[in-house]
């Protein structure tokens, strides 16, 4: 069997990765950006605690994972029976999965809308040296990684329905003025309301800001944890 090839598509996939889910002592290591990065990855997960075999799990997640509150509960039942969960303080935009250190699936990017109709493609390996150094990669996130508690008991940006408006005037692209203008508020209030937000994002930029947002599913469709704000 060559140490590197190629899965197209979920048929694929799971022909080469149910034999390795029927082994409740494997160490699994995944790493996602969230809990649908792999097809059945929340029906897996359920087998794995219905037969006792999360003890040996380790989960690492973007922030992206914590955006849903099903998905946040999820995660707690996933800590609850016995997987480590932490949340990764950078994106994850690729899956990994690493079962004893012996056998490696990837998966590829997210396919751009063009290309969304085309099966996903995933990387299988056997290869001790791909795997090795994935898993010291691995390992170094981990520890960096905040705690399914901590990064739960976090705080997380409150945005008013005014913010929000904000946030998706510099997702436009419009000039200050221009965005100022649209949702009638003064060109300095509305720099006011970017600093705020920047600041409550701990954003150094304009496009971290944006990107940040998107990562924590705020703005998307008005605005989410809101509470009620001022306008103007």
């Amino acid at each position: 069997m060559p140490q590197v090839m190629e899965l197209r598509g979920e048929v694929e996939f799971w022909a080469r990765m149910k034999p390795l889910t029927e082994s409740d002592d494997a160490e699994w290591v995944h790493v996602a950006h969230d809990l649908d990065t792999w097809p059945g990855a929340r029906e897996a997960a359920r087998r794995q605690m219905r037969r006792g075999g999360a003890s040996r799990g380790r989960k690492l997640y973007s922030s992206a994972a914590l955006t849903d509150p099903r998905d946040r509960e999820a995660l707690r039942e996933m800590a609850a029976h016995g997987f480590q969960v932490r949340i990764a303080t950078a994106p994850l935009p690729q899956g990994i999965v690493i079962i004893d250190r012996r056998t490696m699936i990837l998966t590829d990017p997210a396919p751009s809308a063009p290309a969304a109709h085309r099966p996903r493609t995933y990387t299988f390996s056997a290869s001790p040296a791909l795997i090795g150094g994935t898993y010291a990669l691995f390992e170094a996130a981990w520890e960096s990684a905040a705690d399914l508690n901590a990064a739960l008991g976090s705080r997380r940006p409150r945005i008013d329905d005014r913010t929000a408006e904000v946030l998706r005037a510099l997702g436009s692209g419009v000039t200050d003025e221009a965005a100022a203008r649209e949702l009638g508020m003064s060109l300095r209030t509305y720099r006011r309301r970017v600093a705020e937000l920047l600041d409550g994002l701990d954003a150094s930029s304009r496009f971290q800001a944006g990107f940040r947002a998107g990562e924590l599913g705020l703005g998307r469709s008005g605005a989410q944890d809101a509470r009620p704000g001022a306008r103007g």
